[in-house]
């Protein structure tokens, strides 16, 4: 698989906002176009759990996240919640991946039953009708019985579910080393390269056993 030169990046509701910004400036440093959308609820935890406040406007926050990365111009395209002419709302237009980071899990089921009631949830609509790559990462415990069904029908239509569950074989040493495990398995997954967590076996010469 040729790693994707365009992506759209969401970030909803839930808690993991360190992973989308995070992954945000991984893309960035990649030369990856992000078309990025993120709704009310993600804004609110992303000032809750990290010194970052986006402004409003989608042009604004634009230009802030571009400056906050280090984006080249055009590089990072933001578009509304109702912007139906953006290229992510159309089949011709959409990027060929989408990531959904944290996802929570009102966005899992709006998904999972193609609602379709915002933009992030028509550019998944999209993505998933045109048979393109959609990784999708809850941030929830536990889950219930519903996360679960819907997790499966959507895995099933072809999603790819990556809790944000980090593991522990890298021995962290920071926060940021946990958030590093998640984004990484996601820029693996995307076949993009990334150099903060090494595949399995990279480094293990065996035993003499």
């Amino acid at each position: 698989m040729s790693s994707p030169q365009r992506i759209t990046l969401a970030m909803t509701g839930a808690s993991g906002a360190q992973y989308g910004l995070r992954l945000l400036d991984c893309l960035v440093r990649e030369d990856r176009e992000v078309h990025f959308l993120i709704s009310k609820a993600a804004q609110l935890v992303l000032a809750t759990e990290t010194d970052v406040t986006l402004p409003a406007k989608p042009q604004a926050m634009q230009a802030f996240l571009n400056e906050y990365t280090g984006a080249s111009a055009g590089q990072i395209r933001v578009y509304g919640k109702e912007d139906w002419m953006s290229p992510v709302a159309s089949g011709s237009g959409a990027p060929s991946a989408m990531v959904v980071v944290p996802c929570s899990t009102g966005t899992l089921s709006a998904i999972a039953t193609g609602a379709c009631n915002n933009l992030i949830e028509r550019a998944a609509d999209v993505t998933l009708k045109e048979r393109r790559q959609l990784i999708l990462v809850p941030r929830e415990a536990p889950f219930s019985t519903i996360h679960l069904e819907n997790m499966l029908k959507l895995s099933q239509m072809g999603a790819v579910i990556l809790p944000a569950a980090p593991g522990f074989y890298h021995q962290p040493q920071t926060i940021d080393d946990l958030i590093d495990f998640v984004v990484a398995r996601v820029l693996n997954l995307l076949d993009i390269p990334q150099d903060m967590l090494p595949r399995w076996g990279e480094h293990h010469h065996g035993s003499d056993d």
